[in-house]
């Protein structure tokens, strides 16, 4: 439940602000394809510093630690289930 509330909590500050800029006459800083493409830019920016410290540290990078620690953050999705295949 706590993802949902910081979904929610994120829309109702992004509505707030898209109503202070409209009372104030202010436009958007960025057109929305744009804005999304920053916020894209920053959430795997995020992640070049867990994979720089990685390296660094001498170990591998593989697609388990790709998909385990990267994906969740850049996606919003939780990490997959670690256990025996069938």
């Amino acid at each position: 439940m706590t993802m949902l509330k910081s979904f929610v909590f994120s829309l109702a500050m992004g509505l707030l602000v898209g109503v202070i800029y409209s009372i104030i006459s202010l436009r958007s800083p960025a057109p929305p394809v744009a804005a999304l493409a920053g916020l894209f830019g920053m959430l795997v920016g995020e992640q070049l510093v867990s994979l720089v410290q990685r390296l660094r540290r001498g170990e591998p990078l593989t697609l388990a630690w790709f998909r385990h620690e990267c994906v969740p953050k850049i996606s919003g999705t939780p990490p997959p289930v670690e256990g025996p295949r069938p």
